[in-house]
């Protein structure tokens, strides 16, 4: 997966070099186009345009990307057409450093192995100045890019063998596994059911129909006025009648209601009086006490005298 990845990072690369760097009839780069900074409607720009605003939190891409040193090593070779058995160590350490440079300048993230691979690169640069030295029974002396040169022969073959694998068609990305719902006619089975399960079950619904009980209210119709004329029977030839012996609980909440709103009205109209001696002593109900008018009698219709009985 990381071999593809990395060959998909070289072709992007090489296809966004390409789109900026057209190459010459002999495939190699144009020598303007590597000294132009792009190219606008076809023709190289060299310059920056002075009016032209770029921000300081302005948007960088950078395009090229790469999956180690070793893929960046072989970017660069295969960008200016090195033969990759002479390798000229100065011109591709210059290239690889002033990578490293950029990437640093953007704050990017950059690896140990990166630092690694420029130091060993600066190293071969080195020794390639000294003059060779000869080992015993060696006619010629050991090429100092000799590793380098094995190494990457041997990742551009795992990066060719990842391009071939990447060809395959993949599950999930070329192609996609053929579903067809296929409608299945069931048939409804219904449970069977047995008489004494209707039974229980008919017998569960009348206990439940025993537990709801509907009540029914039915509307009474009390006259205060012939409650006030029943307690006005019950105080004749009474001196005195205790307030609790006016009400009679038996007949419910609503006859007793109406009968001490009777009792009010009686009280209001002065037809009777509501004693009490003192605080949280016994209260009394009586008739009220009315002074009897004396009826004159003629005695003697002539001389206009009465007399009373």
């Amino acid at each position: 997966m990381k071999q593809r990845a990395s060959q998909a990072g070289d072709n992007d690369a090489l296809a966004a070099s390409s789109a900026l760097t057209p190459l010459s009839p002999d495939g190699l780069p144009d020598v303007v186009d590597q000294v132009a900074l792009a190219r606008l409607y076809g023709e190289p720009l060299f310059n920056l345009p002075n009016d032209l605003y770029i921000p300081p939190d302005a948007l960088e891409v950078f395009l090229e990307a790469f999956e180690g040193p070793l893929d960046l090593l072989l970017y660069l070779i295969r960008k200016q057409n090195f033969n990759i058995l002479d390798i000229p160590m100065v011109d591709v350490t210059a290239q690889y450093l002033r990578y490293v440079d950029e990437i640093r300048t953007r704050n990017l993230e950059l690896a140990a192995e990166y630092l690694l691979m420029a130091a060993m690169l600066i190293e071969i640069k080195s020794r390639m100045l000294l003059p060779p030295k000869k080992k015993e029974g060696e006619e010629e002396a050991e090429d100092p890019r000799a590793e380098l040169v094995r190494r990457l022969l041997e990742y551009e073959q795992i990066k060719l063998a990842a391009a071939q694998l990447g060809q395959i068609p993949q599950y999930g990305r070329d192609f996609l596994k053929a579903q067809v719902y296929i409608e299945q006619s069931l048939q409804p089975r219904f449970p069977d059911v047995e008489v004494s399960e209707l039974q229980a079950a008919w017998q569960d619904i009348l206990k439940r129909t025993k537990l709801v009980q509907a009540h029914r209210i039915t509307r009474e119709e009390l006259s205060v006025r012939e409650y006030m004329s029943q307690i006005l029977k019950q105080l004749q030839g009474r001196r005195f009648v205790p307030f609790e012996d006016i009400f009679v609980p038996e007949k419910g909440s609503t006859v007793l209601v109406v009968t001490f709103i009777a009792l009010l009205e009686l009280g209001k109209e002065t037809l009777i009086e509501i004693t009490q001696a003192e605080a949280y002593a016994p209260i009394y109900v009586r008739l009220a006490y009315r002074p009897v008018e004396p009826v004159l009698a003629p005695l003697d219709a002539d001389e206009g005298v009465y007399s009373t009985d």
